[in-house]
């Protein structure tokens, strides 16, 4: 008995608790990863899609861990109403000196 005691304290040494906070899209699309293949644990999903993506190395995980980035393109509109605040600003300045 108390050897099994012993191996349940190492073994408690080496786990670590990650909690995810997390919106409801990611938490859907684990969902469905999960479904799509059959896994009723979240943790054991986790843990999968952790090894798989660190098995293809940094080159090939980069792909996947990099944040999207989103353009925003300023409407035509608000550029030439900026173009004119900018301007009548230059024009005070100018005439203050």
């Amino acid at each position: 008995m108390a050897a099994a005691q012993k191996e349940r304290s190492a073994k408690t040494r080496v786990e670590e608790e990650l909690r995810l906070h997390t919106m409801a899209g990611t938490r859907q699309a684990l969902a469905d990863l999960m479904a799509w293949h059959g896994i009723e644990e979240q943790g054991e999903a986790m843990t999968l899609m952790i090894h798989h993506l660190h098995g293809l190395g940094p080159a090939g995980s980069a792909q996947f861990l990099a944040p999207p980035r989103h353009e925003y393109v300023i409407p035509d509109g608000v550029s030439a109403k900026l173009q004119l605040a900018y301007n009548r600003e230059a024009l005070r300045i100018a005439c203050d000196e």
